[in-house]
């Protein structure tokens, strides 16, 4: 193995580096959203086991994966140090040394568990055993067979060995393969012919196309001066005649490569060997991407390329050695490997800024091709994530044009006009695409034949419907038609149970969601909405555990936080006190914006007679919410109960400026008047503006009655009460009440004394009238007035009591 010096690590760190930097300011896009924003298995809870279980997206792989499958860098790097760990299994002797074999079996699992392609690394390892290791040319090899075929002669020692070493990496191979059919469930994955028209096109255009997209490849190897972020749909044109002109490349193609495979396989020289490696590289590494044996999910993919690029850089640097060996073409050999290293720099430096955004990538993609409905499509998607819908909706129409038949152009159509509020439009657009969809074939199987993500068609005509009352049915009827078409639709099944609690049918809501978990129980979302299904149905115990079942799932599930203990608290159970405060406090970490939550821990702590930190909760929900109506209130109720009423009355006019409509805000602040205050003029003006809002209210017309008794008006508190009686006939305490005030006003009649306080003035000026009458009068008068007094006394104790 050659020996690298640190000077040349440190040069191509440099370049790299000085190539790449730019691009950490770049943001997420294309791909790296499914697989790594939106990806559940990258979030803490989420189990370890889930990484061998699900694809690169977080899909469970027996569910529609791609070759995508795994990171192409990661799967490199495995792939490579799996062949380096194999160069090292032949000991000085010719031995097997066992420990390296062994190590590479393990990396190969690795490679493959990132990448599906990393298990060509065996052929890789294979043809470096045979050729280099051995050092047989395909003569040589072909000679040896022959003479052991005809008995002339038995295998010589290394050649066995060599056996034993291959049989050792097949049997693994062939290990891999049966554990990775058997994680699909022995199912290729599905495409649609918008993923790869090709693969569904007839004969001979399918194997002509598949046939040209070699040299294709090969060329954006050679000359990557125009690279594109997808390259499916309509971005190749089929090759549909033997008479099409890009034949002729097919045919260079291969009659290139077999001239290589012919000298490197021919000849024993370390050139020929170098060249046999690096075609081994570029050509094992593609073939399963090469659609020559399967059918893959796209067109052409430059992420594919990666392996095969180690390849192409190792001709070309073989190449530039033995040219640059040449002494007359030294200086021009060092010329021309310095332009292409620069120029292929600047062109990686430049081609980093089409990756910042999802937008100057897509738009990057349609300068290069505008066959492409699917980039018409992104580019839409990205303007529609920054809420530019009409804007996106141009590129979508864009994508029907290119692409008249594209299903998800037309979603895409609809749902940009139902963000624009034009739900007759949206409605014409899904009907389009629900009429593309191919039609039921009896005895065969529709999920195989259109791409689950099309189904959506029908939920999303179906969301856009119900929100007409009068179309519930219509939309219960698109929801039950994407499950028959597809039983194990997950979403089919979310979104008809909440169509169902909508339309009042909680039984048939719970049993599409027991139907759901029963295709996902590890959906904390589903958990979560059969809790809602428990609530509308009085189950809370019920509720409360799907509540559980949601957040042992997903701990910081905030909605199943926030409603769990909602129900805890409101179950007035003690002992669920302490876990429902946890849940509120978890859940302010989550949301610490949202005031609902602080109102919450303000109410706990409330029932909890922990009046400090209800204050500190309320008044915190207070401050990110102003006006909050819930909280106001409660804050002053907090204040009134604790004996703090004057500090209650702020909150209140607080409350009342929000909401002057408040009826129990006006009841308090009222109370407070009258009885803290002795405002009976503001209390009076408090009950009055109930009565105005809602004559029949009893409890304001009973206290402006008490505001009438308080300011001595007897006649007009007694009037006022018997209206509030004949409001509430069976309310005893206006009746008791009514006969206090009567009583009063029959002692006051008996003393003498006025009814109302216009009579009290002119009792005043009798007074002065009857001062000549006898001491024995006047001194009878005052025992009657005593006794008077004393009883009016005790009616009136009685009366605040109360």
């Amino acid at each position: 193995m050659a020996v690298v010096s640190w000077m040349e690590i440190l040069l191509l760190t440099g370049l790299v580096v000085g190539c790449y930097w730019n691009s950490l300011s770049c943001g997420f896009v294309f791909d790296d959203v499914s697989a790594i924003l939106d990806n559940k298995d990258l979030r803490p809870a989420t189990p370890l086991r889930n990484l061998f279980l699900n694809d690169f997206w977080g899909t469970p792989m027996a569910e529609v994966t791609g070759v995508v499958g795994r990171a192409e860098l990661l799967s490199s790097i495995f792939l490579l140090a799996a062949f380096l760990a194999y160069t090292r299994s032949n000991g000085a002797d010719q031995s097997i040394v066992w420990t390296p074999i062994a190590v590479t079996v393990v990396l190969v699992a690795a490679a493959t568990l990132c990448k599906e392609q990393g298990i060509t690394v065996i052929a890789i390892c294979c043809v470096h055993e045979v050729f280099v290791a051995q050092g047989f040319t395909l003569p040589m090899l072909l000679d040896t067979l022959l003479q052991v075929l005809r008995g002339k002669d038995g295998f010589p020692y290394a050649v066995l060995q060599t056996l034993l070493k291959l049989i050792v990496l097949i049997i693994s191979t062939l290990l891999l393969v049966i554990i990775r059919v058997q994680v699909i469930q022995s199912q290729l994955p599905v495409f649609t012919r918008f993923d790869n028209p090709a693969a569904v096109s007839p004969t001979p255009a399918r194997q002509l196309t598949f046939n040209y997209l070699l040299p294709l490849n090969a060329w954006l190897l050679l000359n990557p001066s125009e690279l594109c972020c997808d390259w499916t749909m309509g971005t190749i044109p089929l090759v549909e005649s033997p008479l099409d002109l890009r034949n002729l490349a097919t045919l260079a193609f291969y009659s290139l490569l077999g001239l290589l495979a012919f000298h490197s396989l021919r000849h024993s020289h370390s050139s020929a060997k170098t060249v046999l490696m690096a075609l081994s590289l570029i050509v094992l590494p593609f073939i399963p991407a090469s659609n020559l044996f399967f059918p893959v999910g796209f067109v052409v993919a430059e992420r594919v390329l990666y392996v095969p690029s180690m390849g192409f850089c190792v001709l070309v640097a073989h190449g530039f050695r033995i040219v640059s060996h040449k002494r007359h073409l030294r200086k021009i050999s060092w010329l021309m490997i310095g332009v292409l290293l620069a120029t292929h720099a600047v062109k990686t430096f430049n081609r980093n800024w089409d990756w910042e955004s999802e937008y100057t990538l897509f738009t990057s993609a349609l300068k290069v091709n505008k066959n492409n409905a699917k980039l018409w499509n992104n580019v839409g998607h990205a303007l529609e994530n920054q809420n530019n819908y009409e804007k996106a909706l141009r590129y979508f129409l864009q994508a029907t044009r290119v692409q008249p038949d594209d299903i998800g152009a037309h979603m895409n159509v609809g749902r940009t006009y139902k963000n624009l509020n034009k739900s007759k439009e949206a409605e014409d657009a899904y009907l389009v695409a629900k009429s593309l969809m191919p039609q039921i074939i009896p005895g065969k199987k529709y999920a195989t034949r259109v791409a689950p993500n099309h189904l959506n068609v029908y939920i999303n005509l179906a969301n856009l419907i119900r929100t007409n009352d009068s179309r519930l049915e219509e939309a219960d009827q698109l929801y039950r038609q994407a499950i028959s078409m597809r039983p194990d639709f997950k979403q089919a099944y979310i979104s008809r149970g909440e169509l169902l609690l909508k339309m009042n049918k909680p039984l048939e809501a719970r049993d599409a969601y027991l139907r759901a978990l029963e295709l996902d129980s590890t959906n904390a979302d589903l958990w979560y909405n059969l809790a809602i299904v428990n609530i509308e149905m009085k189950e809370p115990s019920e509720a409360l555990k799907n509540f559980n079942h949601a957040l042992e799932l997903n701990p910081r599930h905030k909605l199943a936080l926030f409603n769990s203990a909602l129900l805890m608290q409101e179950s007035g159970e003690p002992r669920f006190r302490p876990e429902a405060n946890r849940r509120f406090l978890t859940y302010v970490q989550e949301e610490p914006d949202d005031a609902n939550g602080y109102f919450n821990l303000g109410m706990l702590a409330m029932d909890a007679n922990e009046n400090t930190a209800a204050e500190r909760w309320m008044r915190e929900a207070i401050r990110l919410q102003t006006g909050f109506r819930s909280a106001l209130f409660n804050l002053a109720l907090l204040y009134s109960q604790s004996r703090r009423e004057l500090d209650a009355l702020p909150v209140l006019d607080e409350l009342l400026r929000h909401h002057p409509e408040h009826v129990k805000g006006l009841i308090l602040k009222g109370d407070i008047l009258m009885n803290h205050k002795k405002d009976t003029q503001g209390a009076k003006v408090c009950f009055q503006r109930i009565l105005s809002m809602d004559p029949t209210n009893v409890q304001g017309k009973h206290n402006l009655c008490v505001v009438y008794f308080e300011e001595r008006d007897l006649p007009r508190a007694e009037r006022c009460l018997e209206e509030t009686l004949a409001l509430a006939p069976h309310e005893e305490y206006v009746r008791r009440h009514l006969g206090i005030v009567r009583g009063k006003m029959a002692a006051m009649s008996v003393a003498g004394q006025p009814l109302n306080p216009a009579s009290a003035e002119g009792a005043a000026d009798k007074q002065q009238r009857t001062k000549s009458k006898s001491t024995k009068e006047i001194k009878d008068i005052e025992k009657k007035r005593a006794a008077a007094l004393k009883r009016l006394e005790e009616i009136e104790r009685i009366l605040s009591g109360d």
